[in-house]
């Protein structure tokens, strides 16, 4: 039995705790949050505590709070030659304090609070500084049916900063569309499908393979025609004209 505790209460946190507590082998021996008031609805379940000095005896203490908080959290541990991790793509190693173990156990997803989660679709990314802790992180990932890869601080940078591109820009480009849509007065739903396939695709495709699109055919007269379109809305325009040279300067054709 693997015995975690969790310290943080925001969305990675809960997800995180969930699925751990529907899986085998491992165990929420604590769950740790400053503000003891979140926490209050598993009180029934789980041994939960706002007492940072009140910490038991685990086998990981997983930190999943904000970036800018972790160092400081670290700090703070009443113990040392533990194994602690955090949940950060994109925060060092060594903003873990060094008197415990230090690892990463990096859940590469988007997590919203009322958004249902299935690990075994989630890879978890794992970096630790100690060999002798790859198992039990391991094991914790296999425990919860996640696909898991051994990274670098290196190589999960260039993730969580790819996870941007793909994810969180993307995001975005969809409220432009929808923003778009309404202006007009359509149904942004008519667009779900092609936004599924759009991601379907790439199950099969590379990313350069499976580019459509007026950029990509170099049809001059539609660009043209989009970027009037969008004349109202300088920032807008600036998107499309910047993606649009972005995916001509890729496929190699010139206005």
């Amino acid at each position: 039995m693997i015995n975690i505790i969790i310290l943080g209460a925001g969305n990675v946190a809960t997800h995180l705790y969930l699925a751990i507590q529907n899986a085998s082998g491992v165990n929420v021996l604590q769950w740790y949050n400053r503000n003891l008031k979140s926490l209050e609805a598993h009180k029934n379940e789980t041994d939960i505590t706002d007492d940072i000095s009140s910490l038991k005896i685990a086998d990981v203490y997983i930190i999943a709070i904000s970036d800018d908080a972790i160092s400081e959290l670290s700090e703070k541990l009443p113990f040392k030659d533990r194994l602690i991790v955090h949940t950060s793509g994109s925060t060092s190693l060594h903003n873990l304090n060094s008197k415990n173990n230090r690892g990463v156990f990096y859940p590469l997803q988007t997590f919203s609070k009322d958004a249902q989660i299935n690990f075994k679709e989630i890879p978890i990314c794992i970096e630790i500084e100690h060999k002798s802790d790859l198992k039990v992180l391991r094991n914790l990932a296999n425990a919860i049916e996640s696909k898991h890869y051994r990274v670098n601080s290196d190589q999960r940078a260039a993730l969580h900063l790819a996870a941007i591109f793909v994810n969180n820009f993307v995001n975005q480009l969809y409220r432009i569309g929808h923003e778009i849509t309404e202006s007009k007065s359509v149904e942004f739903n008519i667009l779900k499908p092609l936004i599924k396939e759009t991601a379907l695709k790439l199950q099969t495709l590379s990313p350069y393979l499976a580019q459509t699109g007026p950029a990509k055919r170099n049809d001059k007269k539609t660009i043209k025609k989009h970027l009037r379109a969008l004349e109202k809305n300088k920032t807008h325009k600036a998107i499309y004209e910047l993606m649009t040279k972005s995916i001509i300067e890729t496929h190699g054709k010139k206005l």
